[in-house]
């Protein structure tokens, strides 16, 4: 398979012929976001700036999601969720919380931490190896857990 902007291209096309509005929508915005980027930093994006952008795309859904549902809008809601899985679909297998936890304590070894105060030490590089796998939220509430 190709890079992941080729991969989105495709599906774009794929979902124009499919008719699928929704699919076709997201894969337009998350390929605008790029372009912006592209023009932004005046060069072609890396798949790992592709997906930090579709991440980026991804924390918005679940933010506006979180905000639907606390407004009682079901069917924004329910859209966000699409949304959200289609986003997700860009994303690499997400590592289980368990398997953040295994490298939360290499990593908390690695760097001497021994409590809270050390949690800026270890969430960089914690991040740095989980970028893309796991949610930082996760990744927080782990750390947090871990140290003292």
């Amino acid at each position: 398979m190709g890079t992941l902007s080729e991969r989105l291209s495709d599906d774009m096309k794929q979902a124009m012929k499919d008719k699928e509005k929704v699919r076709l929508s997201v894969i337009r915005m998350v390929r605008a976001a790029i372009r912006n980027k592209e023009i932004d930093s005046g060069a072609s994006l890396n798949d790992e700036e592709v997906l930090a952008v579709v991440q980026k795309e991804l924390k918005q859904r679940r933010d506006s999601l979180q905000a639907f549902e606390n407004a009682g809008r079901a069917d924004l809601a329910d859209a966000a969720k699409e949304e959200i899985r289609i986003l997700e679909t860009y994303l690499p297998a997400q590592l289980s919380e368990e398997e953040v936890r295994t490298i939360a304590v290499r990593i908390i070894s690695e760097v001497g931490a021994s409590g809270k105060s050390d949690v800026g030490k270890v969430m960089p590089k914690l991040m740095q190896e989980i970028r893309g796998k796991a949610d930082g939220k996760l990744a927080q509430q782990v750390v947090s857990g871990l140290l003292p």
